[in-house]
């Protein structure tokens, strides 16, 4: 039995954002329409870090798949990356496993294009303007994925450090369609006339003041996954039209962005406003916008807000992706383990 081994580069090079963010949407389907095996990720925590492991099976595609993630913040002293992660790709009818491939690369790819059928269907047609939270590997992934579904002319980013702005403008003006990219200082540049924004990064507060947000803006938030965190305010989570999220289980327990601001919400006595945004669940799953089920973006002034935890049925999609590509280009490195 063989097993096919697959580098970094073989991921990207089997998995250009388009063809990403097209996998995404039938992710995302599959999974609002109950057509998804997919338990909640496992946390095993250390005294160093965590380690999620996040399974998902995809009976009409026969997607199979298996993540191993771990967040350990103190590897960058040891010389390794903060987040490691591996994806094993079985096949459904023998269990037998088909491929093992860097998880960093496709995590990467995977949640950048989650963002951008995001922006395909909540941002504004005319987008040309994006906010950019970050300048580290998913601010660089969810920027793609928004250049893949508009066509964006502008970026203003704003980095905790200046180095990591400036590599990270230096990189965009070597691209395809490259944006003009203006490095600022303060949120509100960032975000008082952008007509997307991003929110990449590891912060536990709130990036900007939601009251700095012009009408129509679309507003995407990945870098958090905990409770206690969050990357935008409750004014952003009041104002927003329509909350958007990849998975009302795993947000309900995660996703710190929509947790706190119910919390205060509660604790005013006030009750959240269902109707306008359903802050609790969301609007809407993703999925179900893409299935037909639920409406996107309605008008030009609506502030529309996508919260992405990460789901398990994104790995199993876009792996499956990469391995079609991967044998029809003979990518990677085939392995006798039996």
């Amino acid at each position: 039995m063989a097993i096919r081994i697959l580098s970094a580069s073989d991921v990207r090079a089997a998995l250009p954002m388009p063809k990403a963010v097209d996998a995404m949407r039938h992710a995302y389907g599959q999974l609002s329409a109950d057509k998804a095996i997919a338990p909640p990720r496992q946390h095993i925590s250390t005294d160093k870090g965590v380690t999620l492991i996040m399974p998902a099976y995809l009976p009409e595609g026969c997607e199979f798949g298996i993540k191993v993630v771990s967040v350990y913040d103190e590897n960058p002293t040891l010389n390794l990356p903060r987040i490691t992660a591996t994806v094993l790709v079985l096949d459904p009818a023998t269990g037998a496993p088909k491929a093992f491939m860097d998880g960093a690369s496709l995590t990467a790819i995977r949640t950048g294009a989650g963002g951008g059928v995001a922006a395909d269907v909540l941002a504004r047609q005319d987008a040309k303007t994006v906010g950019l939270f970050g300048a580290g590997v998913q601010a660089r992934s969810q920027l793609q994925a928004v250049m893949a579904v508009r066509d964006i002319a502008r970026v203003n980013l704003m980095s905790r450090t200046e180095a990591s702005a400036r590599q990270l403008s230096a990189e965009i003006s070597e691209w395809l369609d490259a944006p003009e990219v203006n490095l600022v200082r303060h949120p509100e540049q960032v975000v008082a006339d952008a007509d997307i924004v991003i929110c990449a990064t590891t912060s536990a507060t709130p990036l900007f003041d939601g009251s700095a947000l012009k009408q129509g803006t679309h507003i995407t938030a990945v870098g958090t996954f905990v409770p206690e965190k969050r990357e935008v305010d409750t004014t952003t989570i009041r104002r927003a039209d329509r909350i958007v999220v990849d998975s009302r289980e795993a947000c309900l327990e995660e996703a710190g962005d929509l947790i706190i601001p119910n919390a205060e919400f509660r604790t005013e006595n006030e009750t959240p406003n269902i109707v306008k945004n359903e802050l609790v669940l969301g609007s809407a799953e993703i999925g179900e916008i893409v299935n037909g089920d639920k409406q996107g973006r309605q008008s030009d002034d609506e502030i529309t807000f996508f919260k992405s935890v990460g789901v398990a049925v994104q790995d199993a999609v876009a792996a499956a992706a990469v391995l079609v590509e991967a044998e029809a280009k003979a990518l990677g490195t085939l392995i006798e383990i039996g």
